[in-house]
């Protein structure tokens, strides 16, 4: 058992449509840029919506092309970010019956299991790729990336839509503090940029379908949201004990110091105040930091009209308004299952580098929303703590909170 259950984050590796790598997408983040573009692709024209988040650069083409054929796009973007990780880490020694992998997703290899369908249809079963079943299996990504580190102390995968990485960041501090393991690569990724599931979303009415001047499209918190932007991407840290992170030298960005998961158990797609304030006072309590601590906060706020204000709400009701806010999805598009992982490596690097990146796109702040949210530039600063948010559809509440 840790002690108060903190543990040490020694890597971080992430593909955004801001970079391919964690550098070049905290640059991004720090600069402000933004990874939104119009959607070129024929298909597209028969959508309502017409402006997505992608890679800047295609995972496929970084890896030899036996690897990259049996893998889903998604779990090229795992392995990728977890061997940049890894080697940010230093690449830790540690026995293998000691090293876990949890790597949550929303969909799973989605685009695997329409694309083979559309094949299975058009030719037979003949043309299907015989690595079609753990190229869509949603535990593919942590099961290919325990093969590639050696890792035998367990590759899990929690599904909790777009809540996902964050809950396996909190389910990788969860093993280090049972003793289970020394070391756990933990995060999120996500690869769903498809007709399909661009037009099911949007049936919900929970995109947006603005196309014009691509990059002001998600506005978190602003007056004139109008809905998500979809993305894609991948976020990995390596966390460890830290008696063991000490013993061997090793860098550390930042500590995890505690976190929370909780159910709303009330709506299968509706935000919920009172579930999200419930995780972040867990969370509070179980990193033993106040609320008066936390300097920084990343928002989940994804650009929807009631998701932003309820979780407004539950910051105010649990943080006050202290804080500085900052909602990086204005820059990224909500990446789903990725995007718990990679709002965690900007709030753990806010603390690092004393610089929080500005929310993008707020040029009017609803005025439901009673909170310090930067905005326009960049701000510095000297914080103790911060904490991340991340819900998804299925009421699930994931909170947590660092320490530098």
């Amino acid at each position: 058992m840790t002690r108060n259950g903190h543990v040490q984050v020694t890597g971080v590796g992430a593909m955004t449509p801001l970079g391919a790598d964690a550098p070049a997408s905290w640059a991004g983040l720090l600069d402000g840029k933004s990874g939104v573009r119009l959607l070129e692709e024929e298909w597209a024209e028969e959508l309502p919506v017409h402006v997505a988040a992608g890679l800047t650069v295609d995972p496929a083409s970084l890896l030899p092309r036996p690897e990259a054929r049996k893998l889903d796009r998604g779990e090229q973007m795992a392995l990728l970010s977890a061997r940049e990780a890894w080697q940010d880490a230093g690449a830790p020694q540690v026995a293998p019956e000691r090293l876990a992998v949890v790597i949550g997703t929303g969909t799973g290899g989605v685009l695997t299991t329409l694309g083979q369908d559309d094949i299975f249809e058009a030719s037979g079963i003949r043309r299907l790729s015989p690595f079609t079943v753990p190229m869509l299996m949603p535990n593919g990504p942590a099961a290919w990336v325990s093969m590639d580190l050696g890792a035998k102390g367990g590759a899990r995968t929690p599904v909790s839509a777009c809540a996902s990485g964050a809950e396996a960041l909190a389910m990788g501090q969860d093993l280090i503090r049972a003793g289970r393991a020394d070391v756990v690569v933990a995060g999120g990724v996500e690869a769903c940029l498809h007709p399909f599931t661009l037009a099911a979303f949007a049936q919900m009415k929970a995109l947006s379908t603005r196309s014009q001047d691509p990059e002001t499209v998600s506005r978190p918190f602003d007056a004139e949201r109008s809905g998500f932007v979809m993305g894609e991407g991948a976020g990995m840290m390596v966390l460890e004990r830290p008696e063991f992170a000490r013993a061997r030298g090793a860098r550390v960005h930042g500590t995890l110091a505690g976190s929370a998961v909780s159910s709303s158990a009330e709506h299968i797609t509706a935000s919920d105040a009172d579930g999200q304030s419930f995780a972040m006072e867990l969370a509070l309590r179980d990193a033993d930091v106040a609320p008066a601590d936390i300097g920084v906060v990343h928002a989940h706020a994804t650009s929807t009209e009631s998701g932003d204000v309820a979780e407004a709400a539950a910051i105010g009701r649990v943080i006050g308004r202290h804080a500085a806010v900052t909602a990086t999805k204005s820059m990224t598009g909500h990446m789903l299952g990725a995007s718990g992982t990679v709002g965690a490596m900007a709030a753990l690097f806010a603390l690092r580098d004393g610089a929080l990146p500005a929310t993008r796109n707020l040029d009017t702040l609803d005025p439901r929303v009673d909170l310090d949210v930067v905005h326009g530039e960049r701000r510095t600063g000297q914080w103790s703590a911060a904490l991340a948010n991340s819900f998804g559809f299925g009421g699930h509440n994931v909170s947590l909170v660092f320490t530098g």
